[in-house]
């Protein structure tokens, strides 16, 4: 295929938003949505990607360093205007096809570039248009086509605010998606004008132009209208993250997932999961986790930016950016805590926090502890009410349990603290010192019974 460069016009300002983050940053399943858009670009095989910026562009800038160009707008004048910021960099090209995109419209797939670019080329058109038949077009700008047959040439596009009632009835949509040729891209930018109300330069001015100078101009129609929906406010985001969810979860099942229940599972773009693995009601996988093969995850698990071993069961349970080995079972209502790593065979069950700690291979901490920046050693077994007094009001200390060491329930371990290997913490112990390895050490009060105490006090 031949060399090809795209423009994403990224330079809103997204007021309907109604909020302090760039309309391109509000994330969609998790990704900014003007990423979908560089994702379909590159998938497309496009050399180079121009985006445009405006409103907060130096933090928009940031998300595509190293992905895309950036050209500033620094006055909002319009669509037109904003394509017009790209020619010094378009310059270079003398001859070819230039896709030029909106950002906000993050369900735009890049088998649908190839194609409309693909029927571009085959048809030799000055311009083609990506286009979409919807049942409601309210707020689109509409396709006028002239003549007859299945596929009559298209003369113009007309904005809503400037649609008469009868082309108001027009079904056919332009989606802002556009496939042009470099020579007559450049000279149709030229001969635009902000003849309008708004003062904008309005780029479908441009199919207008080629229109007029009799050159050909065609169309690629969506098979799923869905594709083209932009994201102006709240209600829109909503609407893309529930079509874009569904095709997150579409995909891992046709991988092998099974997910039991699709209206309450909520999966991250980016998320990669092994197969046979089965997803529970209540499932939320953010960030970029990554699950092994054959895990039972649910019901109502919250993952973020973690990864799980192959058969590792997690139920009700919180994990965060953390590391799972395999085999392991976790919950039901436990915490993991950032920076906490699971060795292979462990187990952590109900009601037990973590953070900060690594747990080595068939080690287990069963129930209602709290075990935070420690290390627990191979085959330890951490008994109920288990507590690392982890910190003194200013900093955090280490709690070390070595190998097949064996701590008592209803304990504490006020750090810094060390269980040596094999040593043995007799329930209800507060422990203070280091223990060494094989021994017992037993810290509580001496039990005092008072004989008759029920009676004396009844007296």
């Amino acid at each position: 295929m031949d060399k090809s460069v795209a423009v994403v016009l990224a330079a809103g300002m997204g007021t309907r938003m109604k909020s302090d983050v760039p309309k391109m940053l509000h994330p969609v399943c998790g990704k900014p949505m003007l990423l979908y858009v560089v994702d379909a670009l590159e998938e497309a095989k496009t050399e180079r990607i121009i985006t445009v910026l405006g409103h907060e562009a130096g933090r928009v800038q940031e998300i595509i360093r190293g992905r895309s160009e950036s050209v500033p707008q620094l006055e909002p004048l319009g669509t037109g205007h904003a394509l017009i910021q790209a020619l010094p960099a378009l310059e270079a090209y003398e001859e070819g096809d230039c896709l030029v995109l909106c950002g906000d419209t993050p369900l735009i797939r890049g088998e649908t570039l190839r194609d409309l670019r693909y029927a571009h080329r085959e048809a030799g058109a000055a311009a083609t248009l990506l286009t979409a038949r919807l049942m409601d077009p309210f707020g689109y700008g509409r396709v006028i086509r002239e003549g007859r047959g299945e596929n009559p040439p298209i003369i113009d596009i007309v904005e809503e605010r400037d649609a008469t009632p009868q082309i108001k009835q027009i079904r056919e949509i332009n989606t802002g998606a556009y496939c042009f040729d470099l020579r007559y891209l450049k000279e149709g930018l030229a001969s635009l004008k902000p003849a309008n109300a708004q003062g904008e330069y309005y780029l479908t001015d441009l199919i207008r132009y080629l229109v007029g100078r009799g050159l050909r101009t065609e169309s690629l129609v969506l098979a799923d209208p869905g594709e083209a929906m932009g994201v102006n406010d709240r209600a829109q985001l909503a609407e893309a993250e529930a079509r874009m969810r569904r095709r997150i979860l579409r995909r891992h099942m046709l991988e092998g997932v099974t997910i039991r229940d699709p209206e309450s599972t909520y999966i991250d773009d980016g998320v990669s999961i092994g197969s046979d693995t089965v997803l529970e009601p209540g499932v939320i996988l953010s960030g970029r986790c990554v699950i092994g093969r054959r895990c039972q995850i649910g019901p109502w698990v919250r993952m973020s930016g973690s990864r799980l071993g192959d058969d590792t069961v997690v139920t009700q349970a919180a994990i965060m950016e953390s590391e799972v080995g395999g085999h392991c079972v976790i919950g039901p209502y436990s915490y993991i805590r950032p920076e906490t790593v699971l060795s292979d065979y462990v187990k952590i069950g109900d009601f037990v926090e973590l953070k900060k700690t690594t747990v080595a291979a068939g080690a287990k901490i069963p129930h209602l502890s709290y075990v935070g920046d420690s290390t627990v050693g191979s085959r330890v077994n951490v008994g109920a009410g288990t507590i690392t007094c982890n910190y003194d009001g200013k900093d955090k200390h280490a709690t070390v349990f070595e190998d097949d060491s064996f701590i008592g329930s209803n304990s504490n371990f006020v750090a810094p603290v060390r269980v040596g290997k094999g040593a043995y913490v007799g329930a209800g112990s507060t422990i203070t010192k280091d223990v060494p390895p094989g021994s017992l050490a037993v810290a509580r009060g001496k039990q005092k019974i008072i004989e008759h105490w029920h009676q004396n006090g009844k007296d």
